[in-house]
Formats: C-alpha cells, sequence, structure tokens
C-alpha cells in the first residue's frame, strides 16, 4: 500500500501524496477553481487533474525533480534554468485568463501592504529596522505600473519540474492570474540569484533586473511574518532573511 506523504500543511490547506496522486484540500474552493482553470488555459505543461470534489483536487504526479529548493544548491543545469525562463516567456506571451488576478493589483495597492507589513516587522521585533529600511527602500523599483500578462502567481522554483534540461511540468497554479511578468522572474530565482543569467536568457528578452531584484525584496518582506506564523523557517540558510541581507 502507498504511504501517505504529507508535503504541506497549515491552516489554510494541506497537499498529500499517494503514491502518484496529490490531494490538494484548501479552505477556499476559489483557489481551487483557479488552479484548474490555469492549468487548462496555460500553453505550458501541467499536471493533469484526476478529479475534483468541493475542498479537494486530485492531480497526477509529474515527471522529473524539482528546479531546486529554497535555501539549498540546486542540482539543475544552466540549460535547465534556461529551459525554465523559455516557458516562462511562454506562458507570459498567452492570451489573458478571464478573472482578475488574486493577487495585489496595482503599486499603490502593492506599496500600502508593504508599508504596513514593514512597521509589523520593526515593531514586533521580527526584523531589525535597518534591514528592513534599506529593503523597503530597495524595493520602491518594483512599485511602477506594469503591463498584466497571464502570470503563475507563485513560481517558486520547486514548483517548476524538469527532467534533463527540459522542463517537464509546472505545479501549484492557485495563484495563477494577470500579474507583473517580473514578479514571477522574481519568484522562480528568490535565493538563487547565481541563476538569473540564465533565466533571462532563456527568457530571451531584454529585462530590468532591479526590478526583479526589488520583487525579491518585496516577497521576503511580505513573507517572512507568514511564514513564521505557519510554522516555516525564513531565517534558515539561502532562505528569505539572507534574501534581504544581501541587499545591505
Amino acid at each position: 500500500m502507498d504511504e501517505v506523504k504529507v508535503v504541506v500543511a497549515h491552516s489554510e490547506r494541506a497537499t498529500l501524496r499517494v503514491g502518484d496522486v496529490f490531494l490538494k484540500v484548501d479552505a477556499d474552493q476559489a483557489r481551487i477553481d483557479v488552479e484548474v482553470e490555469a492549468m487548462a488555459l496555460a500553453p505550458v505543461p501541467t499536471p493533469e487533474v484526476l478529479w475534483r470534489k468541493p475542498s479537494v483536487l486530485a492531480i497526477a504526479a509529474v515527471p522529473g525533480t524539482a528546479l531546486g529548493r529554497l535555501g539549498e544548491p540546486s542540482t539543475a543545469s544552466p540549460a535547465a534554468w534556461a529551459a525554465a525562463g523559455a516557458v516562462i516567456r511562454k506562458l507570459h506571451e498567452a492570451p489573458l485568463p478571464p478573472w482578475p488576478g488574486r493577487r495585489r493589483q496595482g503599486p499603490d495597492e502593492l506599496a500600502a501592504e508593504l508599508d504596513g507589513e514593514c512597521e509589523l516587522l520593526v515593531t514586533n521585533g521580527v526584523l531589525p529596522a535597518d534591514l528592513v529600511t534599506r529593503n523597503r527602500q530597495v524595493a520602491e523599483a518594483a512599485l511602477r505600473p506594469w503591463t498584466p500578462v497571464f502570470t503563475h502567481g507563485d513560481l517558486q522554483l520547486d514548483h517548476v519540474f524538469v527532467d534533463g534540461d527540459e522542463i517537464t511540468g509546472i505545479i501549484d497554479w492557485s495563484e495563477g492570474g494577470p500579474g507583473d511578468a517580473l514578479f514571477d522572474l522574481a519568484t522562480v530565482t528568490l535565493g538563487h540569484e547565481e541563476h538569473l543569467a540564465d533565466v533571462v536568457a532563456g527568457y530571451g528578452t531584454d529585462v530590468d533586473l532591479d526590478v526583479i531584484r526589488a520583487w525579491w525584496s518585496v516577497r521576503s518582506l511580505l513573507g517572512v511574518r507568514w511564514l513564521v506564523e505557519h510554522g516555516f523557517d525564513p531565517f534558515a540558510a539561502g532562505c528569505e532573511v539572507d534574501v534581504l541581507r544581501a541587499r545591505m
């Protein structure tokens, strides 16, 4: 009998693996609905949807291994990272999905969210003021208008699977929708700055590297407190707090 493995679990959602099947249990049915629709529309490799019921989605495992993991060296080749960039470009060139993005919609909303979070990080003693202040300055470059494209919205590098130099699948589409292209590029390279050039080469067009670095600061500043509260460790080597320290 296949063993049941808990992939991730917290108060909002849980993912279990049973053999080659992943069961995603989500308190927010809208996230499941978006995930299914995004995978159907995205012109890139995605997992097969086996079935879904209220609050539960069953998908098949994709072949290959993750491009990498935050806090660990990636064993993927430069060509695999470039292939990831090419696949991301293909997604961004696709028609926009017919629903609004689940993440913040513009620079003003983002700035307000970021300022509130920075204040909490300092007043609650989560991070030192100088680290927060410096990264809030870096983050400013992301606070500009962007033309929405079809984004994954949570393109962590362990959501991208490779076999050799080929992308075999992209998983976890619950945040998919219109968004900033450079946010996806920043998310997949978070904590792996050494592979940014490979991803950009595969993406195949000029991008503003300062904006990508700004999104690293934004994502890390907005994520630290949530991660701590949900049992994750953003202070681990190579993770979000180290990403912030690298901007000093």
